[in-house]
């Protein structure tokens, strides 16, 4: 929508260190027009001093002020020709991005259980019969139903439990709800995990 008189940052023209706002790219493109390099040198300096008050914090770091005349490099392009009291030309490297981190998008079919019980399921498997394999699958089994709890996916069924671990350990793992025991968990507790966070 174009409303006469509205001016959006969006229909701008984008910033090339937007931590330091419009205005100061503005005095920036203001210093490149000035014809005489003494005039413009002193607007230079001048926009250094109000970069250098705008971080106050910044100003007890190493090479705090390279740092700034590089950036004033950066936002004018290279294009400003003035005497830098610094070398600037690794300034470039402060505005390069990292390349972008590969998220694993590993595929597993309830989410709810998360991708780390589906490990597990599969380390059950391979196991061999034993009071180690017996451990795990009682913790197993335990933070599945605490897992159903958190994210209120289904019920607390025992049944459904024992069904799906039997399901994702493609009937390696069976589980004897007669003798076996699952702990108490407290639905409301669970819930209420997952609201703090």
């Amino acid at each position: 929508m174009q409303i006469e008189g509205l001016d959006y940052n969006t229909q701008r023209e984008k910033l090339l260190l937007p931590e330091y706002g419009r205005e100061i790219q503005k005095m920036v493109d203001h210093a490149l027009t000035i014809k005489d390099k003494k005039e413009r040198q002193k607007c230079a300096e001048t926009i250094i001093d109000i970069m250098d008050k705008m971080f106050p914090y910044s100003q007890n770091e190493e090479n705090h002020m390279q740092k700034l005349w590089s950036q004033l490099a950066l936002i004018s392009n290279f294009k400003l020709d003035i005497d830098y009291p610094y070398d600037v030309a690794q300034a470039l490297k402060i505005s390069s991005k990292p390349q972008p981190m590969q998220y694993p998008m590993s595929h597993i079919p309830v989410r709810h259980y998360g991708k780390m019980l589906f490990e597990v399921f599969e380390q059950l498997e391979n196991m061999e019969p034993g009071e180690e394999r017996d451990a795990l699958i009682k913790a197993t089994a335990n933070q599945m139903k605490r897992n159903l709890a958190q994210w209120g996916h289904g019920s607390l069924d025992d049944e459904k439990i024992a069904s799906d671990l039997a399901y994702f350990t493609h009937g390696k793992v069976q589980i004897d709800l007669q003798t076996f025991k699952f702990e108490k968990i407290e639905v409301k507790e669970a819930s209420k995990k997952v609201k703090r966070k």
